[in-house]
């Protein structure tokens, strides 16, 4: 590392810092259903709208963002993003028992960090890659890793804490997971942070839809949201009947695991991925991920389901993070716009693709091998949109 880019070091622990955060606003919450359904009396149809909220609020974020954030400055929105994550787990804590239906207070919660996930989502690739660090695949690979940590660290410190000192004390722990952003802010207002694309306006949403390669950047970043989301929502079912766990030890167990796997590949290829071919090992991991939805769809031994799920955890960890480092530096102008619309991309497919793979269950009688079978296709396209990319790269040199 240069001593140039020694100076932003504290750049890149504020956006670790933010990545944890979104794993705390997307896993707390899902380990408190139960305890709503029981205390508040939210009956399970209006709980399994939280994370539907939460994902169609990151959505609009996203697609504002493409429109917004180079008028009002990356600063003050990647410093909202700390405010509003932590203010809606603060309002978590409270805001359910000031109304008369609980729901609307949850509902309102989830709005608020959902806004500061989605900020955090659109802003915190941008700024890295516009920090001068050497091998930058490999720094965004590592970036992204620790949304896989924070989630395994607030699952298993949120259980540590239900089991020792009760779920009754949730929203203590809820106070204390806001402490994080809180303390963010001041990272986020006192770190340098480069202006993508050295301070030039970015490409505009109508000059990027004319771009085929853009195209295939949004194909591939739906394609690596389906293919991730789509194994991590059954993950807790293949843990439960491969290894014969409670129901709710299975709910954590399943996506502790998927969760390792994708962070363990993150981090080695932030260390060692300077040394490889990007393209080449984002073809590797979608042919891995299509045996690993074989192994957990054809399957009749249970180990090897479970296998499957974690394979699938190795094999989907580069792909969005990969797809970022490939298509950025192809499309230089991009901008805030480019990024935006690619994390929309990839939120559009992470409730695409378990939306998918659900239905497609619900017709063969519930059975979720059937619908897993369907999700194979998600990394083969991602495949065929990667082989697609020298081509669209030299017909646009000529």
């Amino acid at each position: 590392m240069t001593q140039n880019s020694k100076k932003y070091n504290k750049t890149l622990l504020a956006c670790y810092l933010g990545f944890i955060t979104q794993a705390i606003t997307a896993n707390f919450t899902p380990l408190l259903f139960l305890m709503f359904n029981k205390n508040y009396e939210v009956s399970l149809g209006k709980i399994a709208l939280i994370p539907a909220v939460f994902f169609l609020t990151q959505l609009v974020v996203d697609i504002i963002c493409a429109q917004v954030v180079d008028k009002i400055g990356y600063r003050k929105c990647i410093i909202t993003s700390c405010l509003c994550s932590a203010a809606g787990l603060i309002l978590l804590a409270f805001l359910p028992e000031l109304f008369p239906d609980p729901f609307v207070g949850i509902i309102i919660s989830v709005v608020v960090y959902a806004i500061g996930s989605g900020l955090v989502e659109v802003l915190g690739s941008p700024i890295v890659e516009a920090c001068p660090f050497d091998h930058k695949e490999a720094v965004m690979s590592l970036l992204h890793s620790f949304y896989c940590w924070g989630s395994v660290g607030v699952i298993v410190i949120s259980t540590l804490f239900f089991k020792f000192l009760g779920i009754g004390n949730w929203k203590i722990l809820a106070c204390i997971w806001a402490v994080i952003p809180l303390y963010n802010i001041y990272n986020f207002a006192t770190c340098p942070i480069e202006q993508p694309n050295g301070g030039e306006k970015g490409m505009g949403l109508v000059a990027l839809f004319k771009l085929p390669l853009f195209w295939v950047a949004i194909i591939l970043m739906i394609c690596a949201g389906a293919s991730e989301l789509s194994m991590a929502q059954w993950a807790s079912a293949f843990a439960e009947s491969a290894l014969g766990l409670s129901k709710n030890i299975g709910d954590l167990a399943g996506p502790c695991l998927f969760a390792v796997a994708m962070g363990t590949v993150r981090a080695v290829f932030g260390k060692f991925g300077h040394k490889l071919n990007l393209m080449r090992f984002m073809i590797f991991s979608g042919a891995l991920c299509v045996v690993s939805y074989l192994l957990a769809s054809l399957s009749s031994i249970p180990m090897l389901g479970l296998l499957g799920c974690i394979l699938c955890g190795f094999s989907v960890a580069i792909m969005w993070p990969g797809t970022i480092s490939i298509c950025s530096p192809r499309i230089p102008k991009g901008g805030t716009a480019l990024f935006a619309m690619l994390a929309m991309s990839g939120d559009l497919g992470g409730a695409a693709g378990p939306a998918l793979v659900g239905n497609i269950s619900q017709i063969f009688s519930n059975n979720l091998k059937a619908g897993l079978l369907v999700g194979t296709a998600f990394p083969v396209v991602l495949i065929l949109m990667i082989l697609l990319i020298p081509a669209i790269t030299k017909s646009k040199a000529k």
